[in-house]
Formats: structure tokens, C-alpha cells, sequence
């Protein structure tokens, strides 16, 4: 026991077999004596509290994105997701319920041109749906935004609620019709 080492490239290697007498794959592998490559200086913040607690490890050198002088030089900079999400995201719907009609449209981030746009305030629903702000009216409005969004060749899209927004109710009705008629939620 007392012959074995601990350091990889001061170990005996393992005898070699020949291919015949070993069915694995491994066994034509040679060993290497490549010493490991030096590793991350890490410390324990803490000592730690008992002789089973794990010790957490930090990194002595991290990076951080921005430091606080750069981030007091520049405090109006926008965030990575913030620069970032109109791109991984372009397509965006938004939702307005007025008092007397409900109205949708989905919109380009970056050019800010409207793709689709579906309102109970349009003639033809006016005339034909018995209630404006219903849930019948916001499944009309769903299904109207999904075949006009699919026929301006958009498939996915992206809904943000707004602060203390939650999506229930005529919101929910209109976004789960938008789903049921192959619109994709990112």
C-alpha cells in the first residue's frame, strides 16, 4: 500500500493488456504522464462548524461583469437582458382592456412595426358579437390574433405582464386561445 501514490504522473500505470485477452476499448488506451494542469486557488472563507460540515469553497480571483466605479460612472446602462431581449424575443402582444372594448396587437421590438392587430371596436365584430368585453369577445380576439399573426409568418411570441399583472381571467382567456391555435410563448 505503501508503494501507491497520490499524484497522477509519479503512479505506476496500470499493466498493459494485450488486445487479444482484453474485450475493452479502453485497455488499448496508453496512459499518459502529462502532469494535471494547475488548479484555481481556492479558501475557505469560514473555518467550518463541526468535523462533518462540508466547507464551501470561493474563488480568490472572481470576475464580475461590472465593477461598482464603472457601475457609479455609468448608472444609466442597460442590463445584458435588457440589450439582448428584443433580439431573442422580437415579437411582443399587447393586451388593452378598455371599459368598453378589448383590443390586441403584436408588435416587432426592434422596428416597432405592428404585425397583427385584432380590436372589438372593428365593424364587423361590432356588429356581430352580442358583448364587447366578454369571454366570448376575448376568445374572438385570440383566435383573430393568432390566424393574423400566423399569416404575417410569426409562430412564436412573447407576452410581458406589467407590474403586479397577473394572467387570469379575460388576459388568460385571450393568451390561452393564442396557444390553442398554434402560437408558441417564449
Amino acid at each position: 500500500m505503501a508503494s501507491l501514490s497520490l499524484h497522477p504522473a509519479t503512479a505506476a500505470p496500470p499493466p498493459r493488456h494485450s488486445l487479444a485477452s482484453s474485450l475493452s476499448w479502453s485497455a488499448s488506451i496508453a496512459v499518459s504522464r502529462i502532469p494535471p494542469p494547475p488548479r484555481l486557488a481556492l479558501h475557505s472563507p469560514a473555518p467550518p462548524h463541526g468535523p462533518g460540515s462540508r466547507q464551501s469553497l470561493v474563488v480568490c480571483a472572481a470576475y464580475t461583469r461590472r465593477s461598482r466605479g464603472e457601475a457609479a460612472e455609468r448608472p444609466n446602462r442597460k442590463s445584458w437582458k435588457q440589450r439582448t431581449d428584443m433580439y431573442m424575443r422580437p415579437f411582443q402582444l399587447n393586451v388593452f382592456f378598455s371599459k368598453r372594448f378589448v383590443h390586441a396587437k403584436v408588435m416587432h421590438r426592434g422596428t416597432s412595426k405592428v404585425i397583427a392587430v385584432a380590436t372589438t371596436n372593428a365593424k364587423d365584430l361590432r356588429l356581430t358579437l352580442p358583448s364587447l368585453i366578454d369571454e366570448n369577445a376575448c376568445r374572438t380576439i385570440g383566435r383573430l390574433i393568432a390566424e393574423r399573426a400566423m399569416d404575417a409568418d410569426v409562430f412564436a411570441m412573447a407576452y410581458e405582464p406589467k407590474k403586479n399583472e397577473r394572467i387570469e381571467g379575460k388576459l388568460g382567456i385571450v393568451i390561452d386561445t393564442i396557444k390553442e391555435h398554434g402560437i408558441i410563448f417564449v
